[in-house]
């Protein structure tokens, strides 16, 4: 029997301006769902978080919440997940979504899934896990920050394999494919 594969989202807490990032927000949650995979994601029901996991439960997706007690107000703590787990804080937060999924997948967001992308790709550049790590570059919206990256090894700052951990992919049937290609 194969074992339930989870999908970590790291997205934003707001929809951003242009209307693509929700959309492609609900379309990865169908796909997860489609798949027969269970969403991990951080609870909200607010920007992209919300879109993402309320187009995988309408299509019949596992999900897992993992908020902070601090954030259940703001970020509307979703009640009809799966499991809801409640962290003391962001730090716990991020292991415990991390540590219960197979793979990381970072939608558009701000300074919050920046730290998230930045904490699971150090820990890969250290050596505490191998799990792929995807960039749904909507509208280019990660460019900047792989020029960032690029830079960061120009400047002698890391490793040219810091590059190679993690993947951007344009859009969701890109996205599924390279999934589909390291969870099978």
């Amino acid at each position: 029997m194969t074992p339930l594969r989870s999908v970590c989202v790291f997205c934003g807490s707001r929809p951003g301006l242009s209307p693509a990032y929700a959309a492609e927000a609900r379309s990865l949650g169908q796909a997860i769902a489609a798949q027969g995979w269970r969403l991990v994601y951080g609870a909200g029901d607010v920007g992209l978080m919300g879109e993402v996991a309320r187009a995988a439960i309408a299509a019949g997706a596992g999900t897992m919440g993992v908020i902070p007690t601090h954030l259940m107000n703001k970020e509307k703590g979703k009640r009809d997940l799966n499991q809801l787990v409640i962290t003391e804080d962001m730090h716990e937060r991020k292991k415990v979504m991390f540590m219960n999924s197979d793979a990381i997948v970072v939608l558009p967001g701000g300074a919050g899934s920046l730290d998230e992308f930045f904490e699971v790709l150090t820990w890969r550049q250290i050596g505490l896990h191998t799990k792929p790590i995807f960039l749904l570059d909507t509208d280019r919206y990660w460019q900047p920050l792989i020029a960032l990256m690029d830079h960061v090894i120009a400047q002698g700052f890391a490793e040219d394999h810091i590059r190679h951990a993690f993947t951007a992919v344009p859009d969701v049937p890109a996205l599924m494919t390279k999934l589909n290609q390291v969870l099978s």
